[in-house]
């Protein structure tokens, strides 16, 4: 009996101690972006209990007896970034062959690199936009748990295709194609209804699809729409179902249309969105993603033999018109949230998307809000991330100069706090 109450007094001494050694960090910021829709305001004190911020107040407060202090001077204080999307296991240039090669652990190893440089680059949320069947998964664990440095990770998964669409598996004899092909494709309702399903099973936060033709994949038959209305409206309709989004990449204008039509969430890239597609976006209340940085990576590596004629071919059809939907669909009120197609690129220099976002015709505050409050909406975390207030998750960062005058101030940041842990 004595030992049975021993045991007893030990469980409940660990139960109360988890209480008893909460750790607090104050930070004193020069300036506070708490919200970037609501600007900027003089210094400020934030206290972080653990993985959440408790308080926020004026001025320099006295720090409570324990507490860890971290003075950030004169700098700016904001919310940490969010880029919807990403490609954290691959990097830029790798040829198409390889995914014949290297086994999928590889892209954990890969991943685990550009998480870090993806959170040391100040995003500390980001959404994964296609991958592996498990590679992102196992990223995401990681993060959360604490055993990789990185942002927290929405993913996707494989994204949906058509058979032979792009997200495919192309540019191999069929017999390859058959042993690498991850199961993804899909043709009608109800098949299309199922594969949706069957990422849901596997673990996917979002639903990812190919509704139009891609630049970098391997078929040559252009951008225009993939999926059929009954198909897409399957997806839309079975994700929602589940409680979860549908992200599309999509390049052509009617199939922009189509995928807002049919209730798709958000469509990436939308490089030909032209009045009619961006009308129904408006109409469905569908976020775009334009995902400018994405273009520059593919410029960088034009003309050096990195890509096959077929993908050159269609990167020379699309350079032109690169960032033009972003103004229009700024006029006509379609909500436009940051992502970058990092992979695509290297990672790390996401960032870079903000003056890009700048030159197409937001505003600096816009831009910056593209990246935190409305992100966030989209995500349907803005209970969780986007902004900086008691009870969110402390995932905060700090940069010289004032990004709300000068966005380049958010090409190079000087601290980072995501859930509660300062990376280094």
């Amino acid at each position: 009996m004595r030992k049975i109450t021993m045991l007893v007094a030990a469980a409940l001494a660990l139960t109360t101690g988890g209480a008893a050694s909460a750790k607090t960090t104050v930070i004193y910021a020069g300036k506070l972006i708490a919200d970037a829709d609501k600007g900027a305001q003089g210094p400020a004190t934030i206290v972080v209990t653990d993985d959440r911020i408790t308080s926020i107040t004026a001025g320099r407060a006295k720090a409570p007896a324990g507490a860890e202090i971290v003075d950030l001077g004169d700098k700016t204080v904001l919310p940490g970034l969010i880029d919807l999307h990403v490609h954290l296991t691959g990097d830029p240039g790798g040829d198409f062959r390889s995914e014949a090669v290297e086994p999928d652990e590889w892209g954990v190893v890969v991943g685990t690199k550009n998480a870090r440089l993806t959170l040391r680059a100040g995003f500390t949320t980001v959404r994964e936009a296609g991958s592996a069947q498990y590679t992102a998964f196992a990223l995401r664990r990681g993060t959360a748990e604490g055993f990789v440095e990185g942002p927290r990770i929405i993913a996707a998964g494989p994204s949906l295709s058509i058979v032979g669409g792009h997200g495919d598996v192309t540019g191999f004899r069929e017999d390859i194609h058959a042993v690498l092909d991850q199961g993804y494709s899909c043709t009608g309702a109800v098949e299309c209804a199922e594969k949706v399903r069957k990422a849901s099973r596997a673990g996917a936060d979002v639903i990812k699809i190919t509704a139009t033709g891609g630049v970098l994949s391997q078929q040559g038959r252009g951008l225009g729409a993939h999926f059929t209305d009954a198909e897409m409206e399957s997806i839309a309709q079975t994700a929602h179902s589940l409680g979860l989004k549908v992200m599309a990449h999509a390049h052509g204008a009617r199939g922009i249309e189509a995928a807002s039509a049919a209730g798709i969430d958000s469509i990436e890239h939308g490089t030909f969105a032209d009045d009619a597609a961006l009308k129904v976006m408006k109409a469905k209340g569908t976020y775009l993603v334009p995902t400018l940085m994405a273009f520059e990576g593919v410029r960088e590596r034009l003309g050096k033999g990195i890509y096959t004629p077929t993908v050159e071919e269609k990167v020379r059809m699309t350079l032109g018109t690169v960032g033009q939907a972003v103004g229009k669909a700024k006029a006509l009120g379609v909500p436009i949230a940051f992502g970058t197609d990092a992979g695509v690129f290297e990672h790390g220099r996401n960032a870079g998307e903000f003056a890009l976002l700048v030159k197409a015709g937001l505003t600096p505050r816009e831009a910056l809000a593209s990246a935190t409050t409305v992100a966030a909406r989209l995500l349907s975390m803005e209970d969780e991330v986007g902004r900086l207030a008691p009870g969110l998750s402390a995932d905060i960062i700090a940069v010289s100069g004032d990004p709300l005058s000068d966005v380049t101030a958010l090409e190079k940041v000087d601290w980072v706090m995501a859930r509660g842990r300062i990376a280094d």
